[in-house]
């Protein structure tokens, strides 16, 4: 390539809009040499009308809407497959680049719509239950593929139409990934959910789901009002060690603590913690695995998944019989919880919880990848 095809080829580069917070977006406009109020009447048309034609912006000047698509673009993620469960479920295969896929999920009930949303490209955490896991770890998401997952859904049920109705009511930060090793991309795109000019979304219908990362999980206190999920998964650090590795790093009693600094930190005090709990037979799912989540559980202000598991092919766990899943329900409900069993969905298009997982084309980069992540996580997190 020559040096004039180098430089045309710079020259058309574009700065994507998708997933820029308001902050972001006016700090942009301001940079060349536009008001920073037009930032509100462009994110209204990307998260409220799904528009990603600058030309469509009706309400923003002819020559602001030239310097837009000379300089700017609004670029979703692609999708590349669509499944749709017998239950209403549905799955998306969304291409983040380099041939890497990772996976969202919509699931409906009544008039809610959770979105099921990921945020890592594979995951270096290996919990030994979860499919994503086991396929190591390539990248983290940007703002703008965390953020265009939720655009794209809304896009599929062509709900961005006037008086079509709001399609996906809740957010769910428990796709692919953990979203606190991803820290300023997932606290972008949540705020983008929650930004009354980006999809509105009440900070009680937006959750993050982590397994414990507790010096993210402290910072993310002081700049985000998220709802939070703990994947816990064992009552005891011995068990937990095995099922959710992270914990050898960040043991249960210093996460539970971190898990009641948020809290604190939060101005509504009626806030409390979903303890995300998978159930696997013969492993975490006893009575006496239950009576002790029960006095682990005691002091911290929560409510309590519990999640059947789900197979995979990679891993030889099993899901419990109803009489066990019951027999768990019915001890931490006794002890004063609110317990509820989450009832699988799109099980049948590997859709349930900890089904996900991307395809990669180059294997051994992964591999490698995953490696040197897992060792990485193995040291303290510094905070920066």
């Amino acid at each position: 390539m020559d040096n004039g095809a180098i430089i045309e080829e710079v020259a058309v580069q574009r700065t994507n809009l998708l997933g820029m917070t308001r902050p972001k977006l006016e700090a942009f406009l301001s940079s060349i040499g536009e008001k920073p109020f037009r930032a509100q009447q462009i994110l209204k048309w990307i998260y409220h009308a799904g528009i990603d034609d600058f030309d469509e912006m009706t309400n923003l000047g002819k020559s602001l809407r030239a310097k837009l698509s000379d300089m700017a673009e609004i670029r979703p993620p692609n999708v590349v497959r669509q499944l749709d469960s017998k239950d209403g479920t549905r799955k998306w295969a969304v291409e983040v680049g380099g041939n890497n896929l990772v996976e969202t999920v919509f699931i409906p009930d009544g008039q809610r719509g959770t979105l099921c949303v990921s945020s890592q490209v594979g995951c270096s955490l290996d919990c030994s239950f979860c499919a994503t896991g086991k396929q190591g770890f390539m990248r983290d998401l940007t703002a703008a593929e965390i953020i265009g997952q939720v655009w794209l859904a809304i896009k599929s049920f062509d709900a961005f139409k006037q008086g079509s109705g709001r399609i996906v009511t809740n957010v769910v930060m428990m796709g692919m990934g953990e979203p606190l090793l991803n820290f300023d991309n997932v606290v972008d795109a949540t705020a983008l959910m929650m930004d009354d000019f980006g999809y509105g979304l009440s900070k009680r219908r937006v959750t993050l789901s982590t397994s414990g990362v507790v010096p993210m999980l402290d910072k993310l206190g002081d700049v985000s009002q998220v709802s939070l999920a703990v994947s816990l998964h064992a009552p005891n650090d011995a068990l937990r060690n095995q099922l959710v590795p992270i914990n050898r790093r960040y043991p249960i009693a210093e996460l539970l603590a971190a898990c009641q600094r948020y809290l604190d930190k939060q101005a509504d005090t009626h806030r409390v913690i979903t303890i995300e709990y998978t159930l696997i037979a013969g492993v975490n799912d006893s009575q006496d695995n239950a009576r002790e989540l029960a006095v682990v559980l005691k002091n911290l202000p929560c409510k309590i998944n519990l999640i059947p598991f789900n197979p995979f092919s990679l891993s030889d766990y099993k899901r419990p019989s109803n009489n066990a899943i019951n027999r768990f329900w019915q001890v931490l409900t006794e002890a004063g919880y609110v317990t509820t069993v989450r009832t699988p969905r799109g099980d049948d298009i590997d859709a349930a919880c900890g089904q996900l997982a991307g395809e990669f084309q180059d294997r051994t980069r992964r591999s490698e990848r995953h490696r040197r992540r897992a060792e990485t996580i193995a040291q303290p997190v510094r905070l920066v």
